[in-house]
């Protein structure tokens, strides 16, 4: 009856201490949220982006996406990136979907532009680039590879058979002149 009575009593201090960590990793969570406002942008692929991920001027952490969506009409991505209520995004801003490293992950960089007006909350970046795919690249890579070295073969080919051609269209100017001659 003690031991139940004592591991009763270490389950519940553990289930105390528990809570007080997901209480205290909630609300420090909570604070660092940047208060801001939200700005649009669409892509085409926005491959390796999550809700989270990182939006950087210059490198700088600025914001951070919060939603991303199909925009009915255009079937592209929509995303929602909140921005620092301390900065300020000119009209003319460019959006990128960029990599950390080739084995990171990717975010949303923002290239400032030089327009004196700036993007309401809720506007949208009109000027985007999407995701790179590497899979593309590779592939586009390898498949032209396998055209040049086909079109070798093909020209090579080609050219030994238009010298035959030749040689065959010598031999019968020869028996053509020949035959004249007798």
């Amino acid at each position: 009856m003690r031991n139940n009575l004592l591991e009763a009593i270490i389950g519940a201090a553990v289930l105390v201490v528990a809570g007080f960590f997901l209480f205290f990793a909630y609300s420090s969570g909570q604070k660092n949220l940047p208060k801001g406002y939200i700005l649009y942008a669409n892509f085409e692929r926005i491959d390796g982006l999550n809700i989270g991920s990182d939006v950087k001027i210059s490198g700088v952490k600025v914001g951070t996406i919060k939603s991303m969506e199909i925009d009915h009409e255009t079937y592209q991505a929509k995303v929602g990136i909140q921005i620092r209520d301390d900065i300020k995004i000119p009209d003319d801003s460019s959006a990128e979907v960029a990599s950390e490293s080739l084995l990171g992950g990717k975010y949303i960089a923002v290239v400032p532009g030089g327009d004196e007006k700036f993007l309401a909350p809720g506007g949208f970046i009109t000027q985007t680039q999407s995701s790179i795919s590497f899979e593309a690249l590779i592939s586009k890579f390898l498949f032209s590879k396998n055209d040049q070295e086909k079109s070798k073969d093909v020209s090579n080919d080609s050219s030994t058979s238009q010298a035959h051609e030749e040689e065959h269209q010598k031999e019968n100017d020869h028996n053509s002149r020949v035959v004249m001659a007798h």
